[in-house]
């Protein structure tokens, strides 16, 4: 076997070769060694690379014991997770160099089963957009088509999966960062519900509303892996005050086949794109085929959900990173001044308008979990469009322009009800490139969801990217 298809391999094949002896650490750790130094110059997807340092931890791995069920397995982790001994930058100016002494809570349990860590990957400033460009490291290309972005924030970590850098890895996400460069690069992922995997050692740290709209959450190839990886690593740390003691479940299959999926094209306010809303249909038949009972409905309270999203991720980030760039902005990336000005544009956020948002974010949220109850998982696109062209802010859909973050809102609903969502690849647009679809439960029922996100992965699955074709 080849390097390349070793590396495109799904990371549950990956392993089983690893147990069955098949191939060493050493061997697997130098295929994606070879990748990377083949397609990293050219996505710009890893930012903390050292050849030799994964050498010298495969070698170490070959030597012991198996150390857990993810033994040998080639992860990368999004820079803003703290990760020892890696650059862990946020891609911003204000923090180069800084290399954490400490891991994040998730870093240390995948070491502690068995990964093998082989770098940190880009993300745009501070994490406040969907695409990754910074002035620290660059841009990040997608490998699907290198004039487009692979997402934000974590688009370096879905870049580096989809090309076979990487077996799978870590992202976050507090407005569809795991999901919407899922989407545009042909990968799976998952939103957990806030802190069923712990978010402990997120820079910035997950606090105050992005306790409840932000979430660890892992990448991979296939839906299957993305489950090892949130089996592997949910669970509750106790010094986290977001994260519950709720042992791993089963994931309800029988149960949900008794009940409603809710299937829903578009939002009724801003349109997709035709292969969207094939893509979505076919994910529903797919559904259907595997028995369960999916029926068209759409939630009356998403807008709802969206506007307090956007209080919550744009006024209040803007607040929070407000002490820490003040007298700086000559050292801010184009794209974090670009948020800026976005939070500038909207009317002020007085206090008391801020406790209301807070009140009824609470109350919005328990009518969705209402309807949910009917409906308890939901089906629906991740994203207005495929991936876009860097520095796209607008574009044309069904004869409607389409703005920037307009074209992203099918993902901030879930991150306002703290609920969790899965991505999978199904369709692909007429220039070929991935479409996925997002697949949503109730709060603490993340096994539920990426059981149905497994059925719809079964029934189409990850493409490899032409660029892992080209030598």
């Amino acid at each position: 076997m080849s390097d390349a298809p070793l590396v495109l391999l799904p990371a549950v094949r990956q392993l089983a070769m690893l147990r069955a002896r098949k191939i060493s650490v050493g061997e697997l750790a130098e295929a994606h060694i070879k990748q990377i130094e083949r397609l990293n110059p050219k996505l710009n997807a890893l930012v903390d690379f050292d050849a030799e340092r994964v050498r010298e931890q495969a070698r170490a791995m070959d030597a012991g014991p198996d150390r857990g069920p993810l033994h040998g397995l080639p992860v990368t982790i999004k820079s803003s997770i703290a990760t020892a001994g890696y650059r862990c930058e946020i891609g911003s100016l204000l923090h180069q160099g800084d290399v954490p002494r400490e891991d994040a809570v998730v870093v240390a349990r995948l070491r502690a089963a068995g990964a093998l860590i082989l770098g940190t990957t880009n993300c745009p400033e501070f994490l406040m957009a969907y695409e990754t460009a910074n002035l620290l490291h660059g841009r990040t290309k997608n490998p699907w088509d290198l004039d487009r972005t692979p997402g934000g924030s974590s688009g370096g970590e879905s870049a580096a999966i989809a090309a076979g850098l990487s077996a799978a890895g870590l992202g976050s996400d507090s407005g569809g960062s795991v999901r919407v460069p899922a989407h545009f690069t042909g990968i799976c992922s998952l939103k957990p519900t806030p802190g069923r995997v712990p978010g402990r050692g997120h820079l910035p740290p997950c606090v105050g509303p992005f306790a409840i709209l932000g979430a660890i959450g892992p990448m991979a190839r296939t839906a299957s892996d993305a489950s090892l990886l949130f089996r592997t690593l949910s669970g509750q740390d106790a010094s986290d005050p977001v994260s519950p003691p709720i042992p791993a479940k089963g994931s309800g299959l029988a149960q949900i086949a008794m009940q409603n999926v809710a299937l829903f094209e578009d939002d009724g306010m801003v349109p997709v794109t035709a292969e969207t809303r094939a893509a979505v249909r076919a994910a529903g038949d797919a559904l259907r085929a595997a028995g369960l009972r999916v029926e068209p409905f759409r939630p009356q309270t998403l807008e709802q959900l969206r506007k307090l999203w956007s209080k919550f991720f744009v006024q209040c980030g803007a607040m929070f990173y407000e002490p820490t760039i003040r007298g700086r902005s000559s050292n801010l990336s184009p794209i974090f001044l670009e948020f800026l000005s976005i939070a500038e544009g909207m009317p002020p956020l007085s206090a008391a308008e801020l406790l209301n948002a807070w009140a009824e974010l609470d109350l919005l949220r328990a009518k969705t979990l209402e309807i949910m109850a009917e409906y308890p998982v939901l089906l629906c696109p991740v994203a207005s469009i495929p991936a876009f062209r860097h520095g796209e802010r607008a574009w044309s859909v069904a004869g409607q322009q389409v703005d920037y973050l307009d074209a992203v809102r099918y993902t901030q609903w879930f991150n306002a009800l703290g609920a969790p969502a899965a991505v999978v690849p199904v369709g692909q647009s007429p220039e070929g490139l991935p479409i996925g679809v997002q697949i949503a439960g109730r709060p603490f029922e993340d096994e539920t969801v990426l059981a149905v996100a497994e059925l719809v992965d079964e029934a189409f699955g990850y493409r490899p990217p032409p660029l892992c074709n080209v030598g």
